[in-house]
């Protein structure tokens, strides 16, 4: 009962193989695959006969359910394999070469990865040789000069290449596309005849962003080259040297290939002439023969060296096309070069064991620092809206350390769009930006890592087909705090911007394809926006139900390193704070969110019992020339002023600490301090200066109902505090300022604790999607889960539509049946251009 419940989900699978004058051969393939386990209803054969005979077509032809297509010329194994799927009507396309056949769990097993893994575009399977004790393929390896070849082949199947893995490609002698996905690739480039289409196709869905899983449980038995029996080598030679050259030209980014192609060519010519065996020395001038007669008779030339020139010569001739779908494929990329470098496997393999070709390859890799290219980094550029100066706010700190953290690994271009750039370099570029300026970095970028408001500048980068790799950073619930902040202006205006916001915020987490946020708690808020807005697909979920390869926490972080002081900071620069006064600080803004009026209560309760109190603002003025100072820092002047607190235990530094200099301000510090409403802000929150009080091992104070209150009372690190209790904070004050066994037990709890929030720390699931940055799974064009229902017939359509029919005229009459036909027109136009616009473009 389970097994047809299973097997009434299957999609529908058409296996295509292509004939070519081996007709026993494929007669035994087609025989083979009715033995599959699979149901016949769900299996379409297709047999393309390229350059068909009489006899061969009525051989084949006479086979029982087999769909066959005859072509009167060669097409190759790229044409003929296209032309099956042009006529297959399956979900899956499975290609089969006719000198194989397939062990009865071939199909089943691969259709199984493409159902559990939407971002699996293709299924590589296991291919051994006829007898199944030697390895025809289990991984592909591609070569920086553009060839491909078969890892491990005529080695033993020792059980060793039984687990399943991601490759670059798998062999068109087993392979299994969805057959959406090939029809928007174009299916293989039908110009390379054959060999490499395999490769080229690999190539390109990995660069498309699909995973190809090679899966050693769908096994197939080949006779390998049978059908090149009769074909000499140096012709297999020229097809192999000739598209080598296509696939890297294709297929290699513009940085890759102003390296890679004119060292790629000069190795085509010294591997021909090594094969060859040709003289390189024979044309020199004292090689000059007695009779000069002699230099004009024609010279012989090896038909092996004669094969890479003429593969070079009509690469060339080819280039025009060749052009045209280089353009495709590079605006369609969403993976950078470096990303596919692991599925090469061993890019600087020289492939072929030839004393002069080696010596050339050896001297071109160094020539052309192909190491460094085929090692390379990633580029991502880093955008903020924020001030990246002297003085840096929390976005642009936590932008900056982020491009620091990855400048490890990657090149990174820090850019801020605002005004104010003044910051030097710190092991990256640090540019500014007009929103004008912006596409040249965006085209520069492999992934782009955003914040806030950033991507409202670039819409071309907010289409969901763009091919950038886009990282959300939304680790501020900015449209919640905008509920607090515009309190200070008139509904109709505070209204419009919260919409403006939202849609600002709902745009990201439409186009992201991967979000950081600042807590759990955020995560859970995150992940609800985008099931509300159709993100948690199948496919998304499907590939991950975690969820946490789209969205993980990342919250703020700290130096790694213990401050050590630089320059005076408050004691030393502040008249009327002492060196044996208690400094209560209070290290990022003032903001409406915030509650600093309930401590101005606090403080001035304790100021009578201890004279010695100080609670210092260290910024009250925001570094960003375009934040406006909001109503809460006037109304905490005010109360100050009105307490008598001013200058004798409350004190304000009315500009802001430069970054690099905090730490100085924190060491004169003995405890740090945040107080905010009651409200959802709050809830969703992650203030990001209380790291800074990890930093520089402060106990905490800070008021309930935020994510960093939970980790000051899990993990004792100071004492947690009720909304707007000026008693209870008071106390709180006293105890974490005056009682040095608890301050002892907080430090050294702080000591522990702050480690887990280094930057290099917090950032580690950022840099770990950069090092395989790829898009999310919905924005995968054909990322729909394969069909688990048939198909309806032609009659069962027919019948629907005529019922539709009967039902319009019923409603509306004639004026009905016209107004429907219209909007089922646009819709198909529409449908039509999306897939236009998601890849379904000619390579060609």
């Amino acid at each position: 009962m389970v097994e047809s419940r299973d097997s009434a989900e299957l999609p529908t699978v058409s296996v295509i193989t292509v004939n070519y004058h081996g007709t026993d051969s494929t007669i035994t393939c087609l025989r083979a695959l009715r033995e599959l386990d699979y149901p016949p209803d769900r299996l379409e054969l297709v047999c393309v006969d390229n350059e068909s005979s009489a006899e061969s077509a009525e051989r084949l032809g006479a086979l029982d359910g087999v769909k066959l297509l005859t072509s009167e010329e060669n097409l190759g194994f790229a044409g003929g394999c296209n032309l099956g799927a042009r006529a297959a009507r399956g979900d899956v396309l499975a290609f089969l070469n006719n000198d194989a056949v397939p062990d009865a769990r071939w199909l089943r097993a691969a259709v199984a990865v493409l159902r559990a893994e939407p971002t699996v575009g293709a299924v590589a399977g296991k291919v051994l040789d006829w007898q199944g004790s030697r390895i025809d393929f289990v991984d592909g390896g591609l070569t920086w000069f553009g060839m491909g070849y078969k890892r491990h082949a005529g080695e033993l199947d020792d059980g060793s290449h039984d687990g399943a893995r991601d490759v670059l490609f798998g062999t068109g002698s087993s392979l299994f596309v969805r057959a959406e996905v090939f029809e928007a690739l174009a299916g293989f480039d039908e110009r390379f005849f054959m060999f490499y289409e395999d490769v080229d196709l690999g190539w390109r869905l990995n660069l498309r962003g699909w995973r190809v899983r090679y899966e050693p449980r769908s096994v197939a038995y080949h006779r390998h080259h049978e059908s090149m029996a009769t074909v000499g080598s140096a012709r297999e030679h020229y097809l192999l040297e000739r598209n080598a050259l296509a696939a890297l030209y294709k297929n290699a980014s513009e940085r890759t290939l102003a390296r890679a192609l004119p060292a790629a060519l000069a190795l085509t010519v010294r591997r021909s002439t090594a094969r060859g065996e040709v003289d390189p020395h024979q044309l020199e001038l004292d090689r000059r023969p007695a009779d000069p007669r002699e230099d004009e008779a024609p010279a012989t030339v090896d038909r092996q060296a004669l094969a890479g020139m003429l593969a070079i010569d009509r690469f060339v001739e080819s280039l025009p096309e060749f052009k045209r779908a280089r353009e495709t494929e590079q605006r369609l990329r969403v993976r950078s070069d470096a990303d596919l470098v692991p599925l090469m496997r061993r890019a600087m393999e020289p492939a072929y064991p030839l004393p002069r070709y080696l010596a050339a390859h050896e001297a071109l890799v160094d020539a052309f620092e192909l190491e460094d290219v085929f090692g390379g980094s990633r580029r991502i550029a880093v955008i903020t809206g924020d001030a990246i100066t002297e003085r840096m706010a929390g976005p642009a700190i936590r932008a900056w350390h982020t491009a620091e953290v990855l400048s490890v690994e990657h090149e990174v271009r820090l850019i801020s769009v605002n005004a104010e750039v003044t910051a030097s370099e710190g092991g990256f570029a640090v540019l500014r930006a007009s929103p004008r300026e912006l596409p040249s970095h965006v085209d520069w970028a492999d992934v782009v890592v955003t914040q806030g408001h950033v991507l409202e500048m670039m819409p071309e980068l907010k289409r969901r087909d763009s091919g950038t790799i886009v990282v959300c950073d939304i680790y501020d619930p900015m449209h919640l705090e905008l509920l607090e902040q515009g309190r200070d202006t008139d509904e109709q205006r505070r209204e419009a911007d919260l919409r403006g916001t939202t849609e600002v915020v709902n745009t990201q987490l439409r186009r992201g394809d991967f979000f950081l946020c600042a807590s759990q708690r955020q995560r859970h808020f995150w992940l609800g926006h985008l099931a509300a807005l159709g993100r948690i697909t199948p496919p998304v979920y499907d590939s991950d139900p975690t969820m946490r390869s789209m969205i993980s926490v990342v919250p703020f972080g700290l130096p790694s390193s213990p401050p050590s002081r630089t320059g005076p900071g408050i004691r030393g620069e502040r008249s009327g704070i002492g060196a044996d006064d208690k400094v209560v600080l209070w290290a990022g803004g003032v903001y409406s969110w915030f509650d600093p009026l309930t401590l101005l209560h606090a403080v001035h309760r304790l100021s009578d019992r201890h004279p010695e109190l100080r609670l210092f603002f260290l910024g009250m003025r925001h570094p960003n020339p375009d934040v406006p100072e909001m109503g809460m820092a006037e109304r905490t002047r005010e109360l100050s002023e009105h307490l008598g607190l001013t200058d004798k235990h409350v004190f304000f530094n009315e500009t802001w600490v430069p970054y690099s200099k905090r730490q100085n301000h924190l060491l004169d510090a003995d405890c740090g301090v945040t107080t905010h409403f009651e409200h959802v802000e709050t809830t969703f929150a992650f203030r990001t200066r209380m790291l800074d009080y990890l930093w520089a091992g402060l106990p905490v104070v800070t008021t309930d109902g935020d994510s960093f209150a939970d980790l000051v009372r899990d993990e004792q690190l100071g004492v947690v505090v009720p909304a707007e209790d000026p008693e209870a904070l008071a106390e709180a004050l006293e105890r974490v300022l005056y009682d040095e066994e608890f301050i002892a037990r907080c430090r050294e709890r702080i000591t522990e604790v702050r480690q887990r929030f280094t930057w290099e720390a917090v950032l580690e699931p950022l840099r770990e999607f950069c090092r395989d940055p790829r898009p999310a799974p919905d924005r995968l064009p054909g990322s729909a889960p394969l069909t688990k229902t048939p198909r309806p017939s032609r009659s069962a359509a027919l019948r629907r539509d005529v019922d539709l029919l009967r039902d319009y005229l019923e409603r509306g009459g004639v004026r009905e049946v016209t107004r429907r036909a219209a909007g089922r027109l646009r819709r198909i136009a529409g449908q039509r251009l999306s897939g236009r616009r998601l890849g379904g473009r000619e390579t060609g």
